[in-house]
């Protein structure tokens, strides 16, 4: 953000991510979305909640109990006063990196201060809905589920882009960049195995907190062998190579992380931890949509004056497999490249949409201050075809 004010992340917790009907299943999205937002005030017991300027959290779905402004609702279920204001952005899976971007902007340019941003999505409680009768005494009601994917579907807009489902369009992509399953399936284990690792080792430790019993995520399989995802059959059926080994989850979580000025990290006595550079979205064919992070990156990247080279670490989210690898395949990276999601991804750790790429960010903040390294790129595909890209830097 040349010519701008630099921002700073300088804290953040997430839940655990749950599985669905799992741990978190009994909690409604606007607590969910609150528990964080509790936790990073009381981490910072010396910073008076009335100086947050902006609450801005990324959430999906928002057709259940995450509706009516669920970053308001969820900032006065935490206790910040009713003076802080909250405002929801929704850009799919991508929506919790959006939240994170738009409040670097608003205090890249002197509009806000301090300001919190996250994301939650509690897909497990995700509602059945059903659209108004069309005439008296209609009896062709039909039940959609909102958990992930299409819903009254526009026939214009399918005549036009298709609907692909979310497998779908990792699956156009295999077809596409001829990405094979023993791939696939490769990428997978090392997820899995990374983020063993990182659990292993405390990584994940310091971003979490616990909900109820529930203190770890709850998706990472450490078991999983080559032999285990090599046998699970093909969600599209044959001749397909998508698989629920070779996918991400479908989770429930929440995230939030504290941004702030120069200024306020002065007035507050905060530590920076690390700097938004500058975010980018890019669109591209809903049916591929897995691609997205290859323009958004395109986009942002020149802007900074800087290259692919210039990270240490490019975190991509794991919506799939296939996605990722026709990603770095066309950045030019190697599939098992260490650079490339160093603590495993979504596949391991779990995908709940609008939480996800706030802890993206989460993740790299500590990866920043932890390994000296320098500078994080963080970048998402999104359903109907966007990939959005973010890049921090080390604060000190």
């Amino acid at each position: 953000m040349h010519g701008m004010r630099p921002v700073y992340l300088c804290d953040g917790v997430r839940t655990p991510f749950g599985r669905y009907r799992g741990g978190l299943s009994m909690v409604r999205a606007d607590d969910l979305a609150a528990l964080p937002i509790r936790q990073l005030m009381q981490r910072n017991a010396g910073l008076d909640p009335a100086a947050i300027d902006e609450v801005i959290l990324g959430c999906a779905n928002q057709s259940g109990e995450d509706n009516r402004n669920v970053a308001r609702m969820a900032l006065l279920l935490a206790g910040l006063p009713q003076s802080v204001p909250g405002v929801t952005v929704n850009r799919l899976c991508a929506s919790g990196l959006e939240a994170v971007g738009q409040a670097a902007r608003a205090i890249a340019l002197g509009e806000a201060d301090l300001a919190i941003a996250g994301g939650v999505e509690s897909m497990s409680r995700a509602p059945y809905v059903m659209g108004k009768a069309d005439g008296a005494f209609d009896r062709d009601q039909t039940l959609q589920d909102t958990t992930l994917g299409w819903r009254f579907v526009n026939p214009a807009f399918e005549a036009l882009h298709g609907v692909d489902p979310m497998m779908r369009t990792a699956q156009n992509l295999a077809d596409e960049h001829g990405i094979a399953r023993a791939d696939q399936d490769g990428f997978a284990l090392r997820s899995q195995q990374r983020a063993a690792r990182a659990i292993a080792g405390g990584r994940f430790a310091r971003e979490l907190m616990a909900v109820g019993k529930l203190d770890s995520d709850e998706q990472p399989r450490s078991d999983t062998t080559l032999e285990k995802l090599s046998s699970l059959a093909p969600t599209l059926g044959a001749g397909s190579s998508i698989t629920a080994g070779n996918a991400s989850g479908i989770n429930d979580g929440a995230c939030a992380l504290l941004l702030a000025s120069e200024d306020a990290v002065a007035r507050h006595g905060l530590t920076p931890r690390a700097r938004v550079l500058g975010m980018a979205s890019a669109g591209v064919a809903p049916r591929t949509m897995g691609i997205g992070p290859v323009p958004a990156i395109a986009r942002l990247l020149p802007r900074l004056g800087l290259g692919l080279d210039d990270f240490d670490t490019i975190e991509i989210n794991e919506a799939f497999a296939a996605q990722v690898l026709a990603v770095t395949r066309a950045l030019g990276l190697a599939d098992d490249s260490p650079r490339v999601n160093p603590n495993g991804g979504a596949i391991a750790l779990g995908h709940p949409l609008g939480a996800s790429g706030a802890r993206l960010a989460l993740t790299a903040m500590h990866e920043l201050a932890s390994d000296g390294q320098q500078r994080a790129l963080l970048s998402m595909c999104v359903g109907v075809g966007q990939g959005v890209a973010l890049a921090l830097e080390r604060a000190s």
